[in-house]
């Protein structure tokens, strides 16, 4: 389409794909990160959400970033609150600076970990920067790596 952006975006996770105002958390909803989505997970592990560069991983391991093949910054959020278990239950398979195709593994989840803390696992995609997207199939379940029809404006 003339005057869109073209990047391959998959599922991050395995669950129901929603709108980042569905998110629990006034930070996601009230997009004071930036816009973007997100998923309920309900698998376990994240995967890139597209192509690009791993550009930073928290020390608690709970968000990592990535600046895609066309340059937009986003940041990958997996669950809420996780920051307080201070990197119990991830498992990282990428380092920054490397390369990652949409679909590639980036962290494994411990799910008895999240349960046993009453985590919820909503994964947010955000874009950081004032970046306008559209995005269909929101409410539908996803597996993780099928494609999605997002769009960069």
């Amino acid at each position: 389409m003339f005057g869109f952006k073209k990047d391959k975006w998959c599922a991050h996770a395995k669950g129901r794909l929603i709108e980042i105002e569905n998110v629990p958390d006034p930070v996601f909803s009230q997009k004071m990160m930036g816009d973007g989505y997100a998923i309920e997970v309900v698998g376990d592990a994240i995967y890139a959400p597209t192509d690009g560069d791993i550009t930073m991983i928290f020390p608690t391991k709970h968000a990592l970033g990535i600046k895609t093949n066309k340059g937009i910054e986003i940041l990958v959020d997996i669950g809420l609150d996780t920051v307080a278990l201070e990197g119990e239950g991830f498992t990282v398979h990428c380092s920054v600076g490397e390369h990652v195709n949409a679909g590639d593994k980036l962290v494994s989840l411990d799910v008895d970990t999240f349960k046993k803390n009453n985590i919820n696992l909503v994964t947010p995609v955000v874009f950081t920067e004032n970046t306008s997207f559209s995005l269909s199939g929101v409410g539908n379940s996803v597996s993780e790596g099928d494609k999605l029809d997002l769009k960069i404006k």
